[in-house]
């Protein structure tokens, strides 16, 4: 029997070999390790996310405590937890979702509105207070209106009657008292002029160092403060930022404002002016001509009846100096909303809408309302005042447009009791 010998090449060529195996199928055996870690982290960062969302939802159909931390019961393993927090960001809800499972975390914050109905969406809501309501000249009425008892009739004012062919292009129900604002906002909007007063003195901004200012939602707000008028020129603010003056405040149109809150007894934006941004006045909010206020922008009067905001001693002449007036081709895209004392022979609008002005949103005054331009949404208001020819004419639209289907669908806007929640804008 001979027996073959082999060369050590060969041996170690037959070593290379197998260790190139075991390399392979170690490399294969930690890509697949590795690969199912990836998955799971994916995964993890995917339920994560979704139940950030989670969160949101659960917010809009369930009552959560405001300014305090809630933890939603995610029915899971004890490693994931969901906690919403919710307070306010002016005139809407603020709600921030945290979500976390194990070392990953995963945040979103919405803007919160009320939604409105898809179909027969109400144009008009003019309080019963035993008049009618008297349309005049070219004014156009579109949509589900609610109106007095009394009815709906063609007027004349200085030899012009009404020209169009319906009364109303929609719709008439009978109204009564106007719709009530949702509780909380109303409480909120009571204090909303002190609650920029109640901060961290790290939080103040300063406009000597910077004239850029950007702030996440994420985040503390920050506060521009002044005792004195503050004049927006030249400036850029976007996000969780606070606007502060015991005084006034002026919006040039060389600003740059974005979703910030502004509050002081009195505001005046310029002419010109491009922004996002929500005003809050004690006495005036004047807007000038040409401006483009886009959504979900707000303006906002409001005196509380207990005396909380304004001083408990002041006579009728000063509360019927309080309004909110939108001069010529002025576009606002949100609410225009005035909630004042009401006081007797009160024949002074406290909303001044002019010509050519467009609101595409929601108009609200418990008071009286002149006007003259269009409402592309829905307007709520106690009386119409139409001032012409040195005459005052009580309930009169002269010239008014209300057309609720140039409205979005997707619009969400003012909170009232018992109307369903929405996200209105996501923040940042």
């Amino acid at each position: 029997m001979s027996i073959k010998k082999l060369k050590a090449g060969a041996l170690q060529l037959t070593i290379f070999i197998v260790v190139m195996i075991a390399l392979l199928l170690a490399a294969f055996l930690v890509l697949v390790h590795t690969q199912k870690q990836f998955n799971l982290q994916t995964d993890f960062v995917l339920e994560t996310v979704n139940n950030a969302d989670r969160g949101i939802e659960y917010a809009l159909v369930n009552n959560v405590e405001l300014n305090d931390s809630t933890l939603v019961n995610l029915e899971d393993e004890d490693y994931k937890a969901l906690h919403i927090q919710r307070d306010f960001w002016g005139l809407f809800e603020k709600v921030k979702s945290t979500s976390k499972i194990k070392n990953y975390q995963f945040q979103k914050v919405a803007l919160i509105g009320a939604k409105q109905a898809k179909d027969n969406r109400t144009t008009l809501y003019l309080e019963d207070n035993n008049k009618p309501l008297v349309v005049v000249g070219n004014t156009n009425i579109k949509g589900v209106a609610y109106v007095p008892k009394r009815g709906v009739k063609a007027g004349n004012i200085a030899g012009q009657s009404y020209y169009g062919s319906e009364l109303i292009n929609g719709q008439t129900k009978e109204s009564q008292y106007l719709p009530k604002l949702f509780f909380e906002t109303q409480q909120h909007l009571k204090t909303i002029s002190k609650n920029s007063t109640l901060t961290n003195q790290k939080r103040f901004l300063d406009l000597n160092a910077e004239r850029s200012f950007v702030n996440s939602f994420l985040e503390p707000y920050q506060i521009l403060y002044s005792t004195t008028n503050i004049n927006l020129e030249n400036i850029e603010l976007t996000g969780h930022i606070v606007v502060f003056s015991k005084t006034s405040i002026s919006v040039e149109a060389s600003s740059s404002l974005k979703d910030v809150i502004l509050i002081a007894p009195k505001i005046e934006v310029k002419n010109n002016v491009v922004g996002t941004f929500q005003a809050f006045a004690t006495e005036t909010i004047s807007v000038g001509s040409n401006c483009k206020l886009e959504y979900p922008s707000a303006l906002v009067v409001y005196e509380d009846e207990k005396g909380v905001i304004i001083p408990q001693r002041v006579d009728s002449q000063q509360l019927l100096s309080r309004n909110i007036k939108i001069n010529n081709a002025t576009t606002i895209e949100g609410v225009v909303l005035f909630f004042g004392l009401k006081t007797s022979n009160n024949y002074d609008p406290q909303i001044i809408i002019e010509d050519k002005v467009i609101i595409k949103g929601e108009v609200y005054c418990n008071t009286n309302i002149e006007l003259k331009g269009t409402v592309y949404g829905t307007v709520y208001a106690s009386n119409f005042i139409a001032k012409q020819s040195g005459s005052v004419y009580q309930n009169h639209l002269y010239n008014a447009t209300i057309v609720i289907d140039s409205l979005s669908q997707k619009y969400v806007g003012l909170p009232f009791s018992n109307s369903k929640k929405s996200v209105l804008k996501w923040l940042y």
